[in-house]
């Protein structure tokens, strides 16, 4: 797949079940990168469960409720994955 280049960062939750703190992308939008992290994930499926609880913060931008099909990504970005915190 062709696309911008950066990098996934794991928190918490997201981190134990994706087995890593943090993995690069290559995607055009946040919903390519994250259909390739669950693709890259297939074997650990409690990642899927975690990500659909999770925000997400593109070059330190929250996404909140947009479609994620519509997030651009950037050459060099950073996607940040965050599960619910207990207390914040």
């Amino acid at each position: 797949m062709a696309g911008q280049a950066g990098t996934i960062r794991y928190w918490a939750a997201a981190k134990a079940a994706a087995g890593t703190a943090e993995e690069p992308y290559e995607a055009e939008t946040l919903a390519e990168a994250l259909a390739a992290a669950q693709a890259a994930h297939a074997a650990r499926p409690e990642f899927a469960r975690v990500l659909l609880s999770c925000s997400f913060l593109v070059d330190g931008n929250p996404v909140g409720t947009r479609d994620h099909a519509g997030i651009g990504l950037t050459e060099g970005g950073t996607v940040e994955v965050l599960p619910p915190f207990a207390g914040g």
